[in-house]
């Protein structure tokens, strides 16, 4: 438990942080989810109709700093692979 006003304002923070962290990453998992599932399916207009959904969630994550910024490049580059595969 925090003692100190410092500590306990860093303590309010921290939870304020967290929560906005979590809900970031929960929007960008759901939309990546999403646009795989399209991709397993073998919905080619679905998944090129989410593709840059999903690419402004995961960038908006790693802009946050919710994700690193690799992380999110890899992300999209393998999207975007499945992507273009899929629609030849």
């Amino acid at each position: 438990m925090a003692n100190l006003p410092s500590s306990e304002k860093a303590n309010r923070q921290r939870i304020t942080r967290t929560a906005r962290n979590v809900a970031q990453k929960t929007a960008m998992r759901t939309v990546v989810k999403k646009l795989r599932a399209a991709l397993e399916h073998k919905k080619a207009k679905e998944a090129t109709a989410l593709l840059p959904e999903a690419i402004r969630a995961i960038d908006k994550a790693a802009s946050k700093g919710v994700i690193k910024r690799r992380t999110a490049s890899r992300s999209v580059s393998r999207l975007t692979f499945a992507v273009a595969s899929l629609k030849t």
